[in-house]
């Protein structure tokens, strides 16, 4: 067997050891946005740390552990906190999560992220809906022998972003008064922030906002065959468009001030997924 997918399948049955929760959708929260984690009914809590072989959070702002329950009537699997692969560990650990996430039951997927805005008409605080993303940067996930009980082998990428969960999106923002912008997202590898020259390049190709998750996580889940939306808040201007230079504390506060919105426009749409 593949020793990825037998990790993979390791995790799960400790998890199903754990839980028999099957939840429909999953929710990743990203740097700074742990706190939503609090207006869920919760089920069951299972931290990362009680999996053997699971990829550990070691980044301040993320808790690390999986928590189970409800939103309204839905049931959902949160990961409060994610793995990074700056942080050293192999691309097929830091999409481990989503995998297993898959696997338990949830067929729809909400990623969300902490990000360096590069359209300028953006501000710290801005919350952005992923339309599409830039990979070009990370390593793709799906590299190496692929694993035909998770996807093909050549899957497609014209639509990882779905127009349905979007369309629930921008409905309610407009219902909470949210201005919820759109743009195309890059992943870079970090934990180095960008340097004004990759920002350019980035914004070169298209990108309005960056950061150092997210991207491979969806190529994951679209190999899966999940239905995959995200929200990214945009948590200051990148390198070069600031005269202020960024730090991981400046990330968290802004996440912190945009918490109330970002938890509104969740439990607002979530139910509707």
């Amino acid at each position: 067997m593949n020793p990825v997918y037998e990790k993979l399948l390791n995790c799960v049955e400790q998890v199903k050891a754990k839980t028999d929760f099957k939840p429909e959708v999953a929710i990743v929260l990203g740097s700074g946005l742990g706190d939503f984690a609090q207006n869920i009914k919760v089920e069951c809590e299972i931290s990362y740390d009680e999996i053997k072989g699971f990829p550990v959070s070691t980044v301040p702002g993320h808790a690390g552990k999986f928590i189970f329950g409800y939103i309204e009537q839905t049931p959902v699997v949160c990961m409060k906190g994610r793995v990074h692969y700056y942080e050293g560990y192999p691309i097929s650990d830091v999409v481990l999560p989503i995998r297993l996430m898959k696997l338990l039951g949830a067929s729809k997927l909400f990623l969300t992220n902490a990000s360096g805005g590069v359209n300028e008409t953006f501000s710290a605080g801005d919350l952005m809906m992923l339309v599409d993303h830039i990979a070009i940067f990370a390593p793709n996930p799906l590299i190496g022998p692929n694993i035909d009980e998770l996807g093909t082998r050549f899957p497609d990428m014209s639509q990882v972003y779905s127009k349905r969960l979007q369309q629930i999106l921008k409905d309610a923002a407009e219902a909470e008064g949210i201005d919820l912008k759109q743009g195309i997202y890059a992943q870079l590898t970090g934990p180095s922030f960008e340097s004004p020259a990759d920002v350019r390049a980035t914004k070169v190709l298209g990108a309005d906002a960056v950061g150092m998750s997210t991207v491979v996580e969806a190529i994951a889940a679209n190999h899966m065959g999940m239905e995959i939306c995200g929200v990214s808040c945009v948590c200051n201007l990148a390198a070069g468009l600031s005269a202020n230079p960024l730090s991981h504390e400046e990330v968290q506060e802004a996440a912190d001030m945009a918490s109330e919105k970002f938890a509104n426009l969740l439990l607002r749409a979530v139910p509707q997924f």
